[in-house]
């Protein structure tokens, strides 16, 4: 166990690239959560005999900020969080403020699925969405072409 003076990830923090040094490395951080961006949109996909069933952590949203796309058979979970700058707290100053705007999208390959087959419903910061299993491709059977 390490003391907590190094924070929640040593090595994460270790090899964080603060100065831009190592573009290779690219350490990019979203500012809608910080360097906690990584937690963001946590998805468990299961498998039931006739649907799949996707569960997506959104913890904050509202129902309002979130969005589900269906284009060319891939479906898009996108949210967006604005805060209100002119919002002053009426009893003091902020000492420390770590929720900013922003936004998070991902993106799942889901194939021919049509958007009135897919049941999307949210609660309690957990996106449940539920569509059908496509039918698998048949192959063509094998047919011998003759050589002229």
């Amino acid at each position: 166990m390490l003391p907590s003076i190094f924070g929640e990830n040593l090595f994460d923090d270790f090899f964080d690239d603060r100065f831009g040094m190592f573009p290779m490395w690219n350490n990019s951080r979203d500012p809608l959560y910080g360097k906690h961006a990584k937690n963001l949109m946590k998805t468990d996909v299961r498998e039931t005999e006739n649907t799949y069933e996707v569960d997506v952590d959104l913890p904050g949203f509202k129902k309002d900020e979130i969005t589900v796309d269906l284009k060319d058979g891939y479906l898009t979970i996108s949210a967006a969080k604005g805060l209100d700058k002119d919002e002053k707290d009426k009893e003091g100053r902020y000492i420390r403020q770590e929720r900013y705007a922003g936004a998070c999208s991902r993106s799942f390959y889901v194939g021919d699925v049509k958007p009135e087959d897919v049941a999307a419903k949210y609660e309690d910061g957990i996106l449940k969405l539920s569509m059908p299993k496509q039918g698998k491709p048949e192959l063509p059977k094998r047919s011998t072409i003759a050589i002229a």
